[in-house]
């Protein structure tokens, strides 16, 4: 696929993010989108064709592989990478659709359709969240599928049609374990940055309500300050005023 279209698309959400947002654009197309378009693919590239059993047993190579490769790893990294980037989308299609608002009613509804407030808010705070999940989510994924993470040398299989145990080996091994940490551990950092951002909006948000509060009542008492001193300088409320007349 021609990854340069999610590039191109992701790109637009780099000036309604905040600064942790941009850092973790730029470790997606960098050390993510970059790595697994130029080096990962080419690792894994033919494994199947260089996936070997010490048997020509016909199709036990083929039921062995598919035992220790449900799916493919650099194809559930796509899918991932693919996954964790598409909630980005939903912070461009709210500020489409306010200056969508805007065209239609031509007038201005907004202060600036891309600032963080209100509903925009909202979604980019959902969009840190489902972003969050599918990373999480796809992290356990690749554990339960292929045992934790690692690559071994030499698995061994007893699967029909291979009539005993077999020995497979795996080509290139320890390459592809380097490179298997290398999407953890940038998977992680990802993690770590989308739920950094998520603390920094939320102690803003709270924050700016927290100042907005002191404000109006710090305006509220001096608007009743003036009132208390004329009345204290013409002697109060005249005598018998709010008594009980007869």
């Amino acid at each position: 696929m021609s990854w340069s279209f999610l590039r191109d698309i992701l790109s637009g959400v780099n000036k309604y993010s905040t600064g942790i947002g941009r850092i973790w654009l730029s470790v997606v197309f960098i050390f993510r989108l970059l790595v697994y378009v130029v080096a990962a693919e080419n690792v894994w590239k033919d494994e199947q064709k260089e996936f070997e059993c010490n048997i020509r047993q016909p199709g036990c190579e083929n039921v062995c592989f598919d035992h220790f490769f449900p799916i493919s790893q650099v194809r559930l990294w796509a899918l991932q990478l693919i996954m964790v980037s598409t909630p980005s989308l939903l912070v461009v299609l709210h500020v489409a659709y306010r200056e969508s608002r805007e065209k239609r009613y031509n007038k201005k509804l907004y202060e600036n359709p891309g600032s963080m407030d209100g509903g925009l808010w909202c979604t980019y705070v959902i969009s840190l969240l489902f972003k969050t999940v599918f990373e999480f989510g796809f992290l356990m994924l690749f554990y339960k599928l292929y045992g934790g993470f690692s690559v071994p040398r030499l698995v061994k299989c007893d699967m029909e049609p291979c009539p005993n145990l077999v020995d497979c080996y795996i080509s290139k091994p320890t390459e592809k374990k380097i490179f298997l940490y290398f999407v953890v551990l940038t998977s992680g950092l990802c993690i770590i940055l989308n739920m950094c951002e998520l603390v920094y909006l939320i102690f803003k948000y709270f924050s700016k309500c927290c100042l907005k509060r002191y404000a109006q009542n710090l305006t509220s008492s001096q608007c009743n300050y003036p009132h208390t001193q004329i009345q204290d300088r013409i002697g109060g409320p005249p005598k018998g005023e709010g008594l009980l007349r007869v």
